[in-house]
């Protein structure tokens, strides 16, 4: 080096180090320190889930603003809202969500096991809420009570199931039962086995349900000729078909709402 010429000093970056440990000094390393998890205080409280949610109700929100209420906190660089929108377009629904697995759901960076099983916590509860009102003997006179019930039932099975709800001559339910089970695009329902569960129970009238595990709600040509063979045969005992619902993940379609009854 010419006599007199400074050494020349490293240049200078935008990020800060922190100071290297002794054990890492002598090797060179030179550590950052990474930013904080995004939180919903840094939005204008005009935009916080939270605060949005008691002003105005849940249903205010956005599926993104509900899971953010869920996940509190979101991961470096991104709040729970962004998430939230990285669940959505990740698992591209609602119901795929609530379907994934432990392994699936713990795929994206900042959910876990531990979020996974408040998730389904959360659901469960939700289910034994709507089950309890129906344990009640209320009157099953609002639709969508029954399509609440039976959407957080039956949306998560990935074989499809054949429900039937009977009623009193107050449309007070009486038993719940799940009489059939089949495969993932069929199962067997016998009119029959229907006609005595109805009189056990001595029912004036049924809800039938059934499930797509296949997302879509539409009936099928067999689920018109299913409806209408028990219709008949149950109306030979003197039992109304109230309505026939199927659901599909977050989708309820309703025979009696359609006119297909």
């Amino acid at each position: 080096m010419a006599a007199g010429r400074q050494p020349c000093k490293p240049l200078q970056t935008g990020v800060r180090a922190k100071s290297p440990h002794p054990a890492t000094a002598k090797l060179g390393i030179v550590t950052t320190t990474a930013p904080p998890a995004m939180t919903l205080k840094q939005l204008p409280e005009h935009q916080r889930p939270r605060e949005r949610l008691i002003a105005g109700g849940a249903g205010a929100l956005t599926d993104a603003e509900l899971l953010a209420i869920f996940l509190r906190v979101g991961v470096q660089g991104r709040t729970a809202v962004e998430l939230g929108q990285q669940m959505l377009h990740h698992f591209g629904s609602i119901n795929a969500l609530f379907q994934a697995s432990v392994t699936e759901f713990s795929q994206l960076h900042g959910l876990g096991p531990a979020k996974f099983a408040q998730l389904n916590a959360v659901m469960e509860l939700a289910r034994r809420a709507i089950g309890e009102q129906l344990a009640l003997k209320i009157a099953l006179d609002r639709p969508e009570l029954v399509e609440q019930y039976l959407r957080t039932s039956l949306y998560q099975r990935q074989h499809e199931v054949f429900v039937v709800l009977f009623l009193d001559v107050k449309n007070r339910l009486l038993a719940n039962s799940e009489m059939f089970r089949g495969t993932l695009t069929h199962a067997s329902v016998y009119p029959r086995e229907v006609v005595k569960a109805a009189l056990r129970h001595n029912a004036a009238s049924v809800i039938l349900a059934h499930n797509h595990p296949s997302g879509i709600a539409e009936p099928s040509t067999a689920d018109l000729m299913l409806t209408r063979s028990l219709t008949e045969a149950l109306a030979l005992v003197d039992v109304r078909v109230l309505d026939h619902f199927i659901v599909a993940g977050q989708q309820v379609h309703s025979f009696a709402e359609h006119g297909q009854l």
